[in-house]
């Protein structure tokens, strides 16, 4: 092995500068036995790496190489399989598991106390020795014994060579050889001389130091004196220090006495003041004073200091029964029948407060509905009660205050339980809800009687008394029934139904209508009425809205503990199983829920109310879209989820449903006028009636929060009226269709120009062009007629022009020569030229309207339109004749003395 050792140091380390410090013989474990060499080695540079290398011998056999290698810090284990029995197998635990079988244990132990040695002085990262024999990562030396001497030495050598840091020189030692060496100067030269001289000074050097150790004996003597005099002393002060313990032995016991006695007094202390701790709690948080008590159990609830006193008293029941209590309490006895008394006081007091809530809202319930007969009866019970007396000034008297009660004393009444009811509501849930319930039907039950009467009055008021004062009652348009109305309304309005015109208005009605047919007065009744009843009912749905979040305390927003289920059909909250009560409902929820079945018939109400202004005057649809409108806007600003926002929201559609329902009925009708085909058309009814309906919707509209309906409207209402005016135009036989168009497009741009409608600025300007086109094309049309031939000559020169004919060149043809020019011109002097203008005049009175004005408009026109064409065939005559001298019979002086004295004359 020896031999092995410093082959491979020779041939493979030594050229790497690394040193062999230990080899062992191996052959991987569990395959065919191929050895090979495990060795530790380590480098001659600085910094010493140390690594474990593999070598084996070549296939020849005749050299060793190098075949892997290992850095020492990577190995992270090193299992030696049996600490106890000689084993010759063990493992490296590198990146991956190395098993090998050593050739003999000398080996394998010599290499583990190797890497052991190389592990402690050169690695921070200590490797983790498995299975391995103490003693032999201790006792090196015994290791050592079991290897052959020659070998024993090599490694031993080796290691020690190896692991003993070569000591470099310091700077002053470097200095002092250095100037020695310059005193000698063959030192460099003559070594052996210099060796001498070195030799013979350290010589000296000796002698002077045993001189000077010989010359030093008396003082050492002294010395030595002097220590055993010390030692003397210090055994005599420690047969002191011996007797004072011995002394103190006995004040230490009774000091551990008094020690232990102070710690129990201590912890005695401490107990005892926890004790009392524990104690002033449950005096303090679970002690109910005697007035307390006697407020839950005798208390007045009627009176305000009795009230008073229960809110306290059940206040400070509530801290008692939710104090928290420490772990512990629970089982103690007094705080178990304290716990019990306040039970029963809870469920005593809630009991009591229950029946007097609900005596309460008995009471007041019949005080607001004692001897209270509803108003619609009492109006019939006074006229039938007075035989000949005039019912109109009966009802009228009676009708005069359209108002609904006010409950503000009842609510200012109940409102003094509001504590209470929160009391009840945290601790005994049933019966808050229960106490809810009750509320909600005796609320439901009055103001249902209220709203039906405050309803049944608009209604009638709304019906109105005709002018002449005889009290006659009926529906504008309508069968003579009275939606929502008891029977004899309905038969009131029956009786008289037939004396009253029908007043359903529409735009064709309008047009034919005088302002006081509008009956402007009925309208602006209506309308007042119908704002007094969204203002009667909005401050009482948020009076009472108000006063439940109040009084039943769901003015926040957590969710109930205990879920709860609406019935859609009335309202109503009813209890589910408990396997269905997942849902929970938000207080708002819940407010809502009370408020949706209090005022149920709020909607139905109004609806009816809505239908029966619609069938009253269907125009009355534009007024109720703004005042609802309004209210709607107004109520969504307070609250947009609230009863009254959502509830108007809902009545907003119907009435903006009727609204719709209104234009397009007017649009239906326009589809469906027919004209005479023996007079005149003139100004057709629908275009003056949009006139009256742009105004009236101008009024009720001004600064009102649905403007766009409005526009959207009238851009339906005004495309109607133009295709609708195109059709009559078309089928008009007795007048012409120019003028039935300019006629009516020019009173829908008047229209239209007068109110400064924003949305039918487009519309305004193609009335304008349409109006312009058709006074064009009238007059033209018309001009024709009283130069009949004139025209048609002209007419035949400029197509020979346009067909490539010369102008100058026109007079040769056989049907335009001078001749025929003549002819032609001869036909029309001044006096059949007034003539034919006058019978034109005429003909164009026949055909305009009087309403419309537009005669000498048009008359204008056509004298314009003769002075152009008078022009135009002069120079004609000028072009296509020159030199002719031929010229019209008449000048454009003579036509303007026509014109003028036509007009004058007529």
């Amino acid at each position: 092995m020896t031999a092995i050792k410093h082959a491979l140091q020779r041939d493979i380390f030594t050229p790497n500068d690394e040193r062999l410090l230990s080899i062992v013989n191996v052959c991987k474990a569990g395959k065919k036995k191929k050895n090979c060499f495990l060795c530790a080695t380590v480098t001659t540079e600085r910094p010493v790496q140390v690594k474990v290398v593999k070598v084996k011998k070549s296939d020849k056999g005749d050299f060793y190489k190098r075949q892997m290698a290992w850095e020492l810090r990577d190995l992270t284990e090193v299992d030696a399989k049996d600490a106890n029995k000689e084993n010759p197998e063990f493992d490296l635990h590198f990146e991956k598991v190395y098993r090998w079988v050593a050739s003999s244990t000398a080996e394998k132990n010599s290499f583990i106390s190797c890497i052991w040695k190389l592990n402690q002085r050169y690695l921070r990262k200590k490797v983790e020795f498995v299975n391995v024999s103490p003693q032999l990562l201790e006792e090196l030396p015994k290791a050592e014994e079991s290897v052959p001497s020659g070998e024993s030495q090599i490694v031993a050598g080796g290691d020690e060579d190896a692991l003993d840091d070569y000591q470099e020189l310091n700077a002053r030692e470097e200095q002092d050889i250095e100037s020695m060496m310059e005193v000698c100067e063959y030192a460099i030269s003559n070594a052996e001389a210099f060796a001498e001289k070195l030799s013979r000074e350290l010589q000296v050097l000796d002698g002077a130091n045993i001189q000077s150790i010989m010359a030093s004996e008396k003082q050492v003597n002294i010395l030595m004196q002097l220590l055993d005099q010390a030692l003397a002393e210090v055994d005599n002060i420690e047969g002191k220090l011996l007797s004072y313990e011995e002394m103190l032995q006995s004040v230490k016991e009774q000091m551990d006495q008094i020690s232990q006695s102070n710690r129990l007094i201590q912890i005695s202390n401490t107990n005892n003041g926890k004790l009392l701790d524990e104690i002033q709690f449950l005096v303090n948080y679970m002690d109910l004073s005697k007035g307390h008590i006697k407020a839950l159990q005798e208390g007045d609830l009627s009176s305000p200091k009795g009230i008073e006193a229960c809110i306290n008293a059940s206040e400070a029941l509530s801290q008692c029964m939710n104090v928290a209590l420490k772990p512990g309490h629970e089982k103690l006895m007094a705080v178990k029948q304290q716990q019990h008394l306040f039970s029963e006081l809870r469920d005593a007091f809630a009991r009591r407060l229950t029946n007097h809530l609900n005596n309460v809202f008995v009471h007041q319930f019949n005080h607001f509905s004692h001897f209270k007969m509803s108003i619609p009866q009492f109006y019939r019970s006074s006229c039938l009660s007075l035989p000949g007396h005039d019912q109109s000034s009966t009802l009228s008297q009676h009708t005069a205050e359209l108002t609904l009660p006010k409950h503000s004393p009842l609510h200012r009444d109940l409102l003094r339980y509001a504590k209470l009811m929160e009391w009840l509501k945290n601790t005994q849930r049933e019966k808050y809800e229960g106490l809810s319930r009750t509320y909600v039907d005796y609320m439901t039950r009055l103001y249902e009687r209220e709203i039906k009467d405050f309803f049944e009055v608009a209604k009638i008021k709304m019906a109105g008394t005709s002018k002449d004062g005889k009290g006659k009652f009926g529906l504008h348009g309508s069968s003579g029934k009275l939606t929502g109305s008891t029977s004899s309304l309905n038969k009131l309005a029956v009786s008289s139904s037939n004396s009253r015109r029908s007043q359903s208005s529409s735009l064709l009605d309008m047009g034919n209508m005088s302002a006081s047919d509008l009956d402007v007065a009925d309208r602006t009744r209506f309308d007042k009425i119908f704002e007094q009843v969204l203002s009667e009912l909005e401050p009482l749905c948020l009076a009472e809205q108000d006063f439940i979040s109040k009084f039943f305390k769901l003015q926040q927003n957590p969710t109930l503990a205990q879920a709860k289920n609406v019935d859609d059909s009335d309202g109503a909250v009813h209890s589910r199983p408990p396997s269905e009560q997942r849902h929970s409902i938000s207080e708002k929820d819940m407010v809502r829920m009370m408020m949706n079945k209090i005022f149920q018939s709020i909607e139905t109400e109004l609806n009816s109310l809505i239908a029966l202004g619609d069938k009253i005057d269907s125009f009355n649809s534009l007024y109720m879209l703004v005042k609802m409108s309004h209210h709607v806007w107004t109520a969504e600003n307070v609250d947009p989820a609230s009863y009254l926002s959502t509830t108007l929201g809902n009545v907003l559609v119907t009435v903006k449903r009727n609204f719709d329902k209104c234009i397009s009925g007017q649009i239906r009708q326009m589809e469906e006028v027919k004209i005479s085909k023996k007079s005149k058309v003139g100004l057709l009814p629908f275009v003056t009636g949009f006139e009256e309906f742009a105004k009236l919707a101008e009024a009720i509209f001004r600064n009102a929060e649905r403007r766009g309906d409005l526009d959207k409207a009238y851009i339906k209402l005004i495309r109607a009226v133009f295709n609708n005016v195109e059709k009559v135009a078309n089928e008009s036989q007795k007048t012409p269709r120019d003028v039935v168009m300019m006629e009516n497009f020019h009173h829908i741009f008047s229209t239209l120009s007068s109110l400064k409608i924003s949305c039918l600025e487009a519309e305004r300007k193609e009335a304008k062009q349409k109006y312009t086109e058709h006074l064009q094309s009238y007059v033209i049309n018309s001009l024709g007629q009283p130069l009949e031939k004139l025209n048609h000559f002209f007419e035949g020169v400029e197509a020979r022009v346009a067909q490539g004919v010369r102008e100058e060149e026109v007079s040769y043809q056989l049907a335009f020569n001078k001749q025929e020019l003549r002819k032609v011109i001869k036909e029309y002097p001044g006096k059949e030229v007034k003539k034919g203008l006058d019978n034109l005049y005429k003909k164009v009175d026949k055909h305009l309207c009087e309403e419309e004005n537009l005669l000498q408009v048009v008359w204008h026109s056509m004298q314009d339109e003769f002075i152009r064409q008078y022009k135009h065939f002069e120079g004609l005559i000028n072009r296509c004749y020159p030199g002719s001298g031929i010229t019209m019979e008449f000048t454009i002086q003579d036509m303007l003395e026509y014109f003028s004295s036509i007009a004058q004359s007529h």
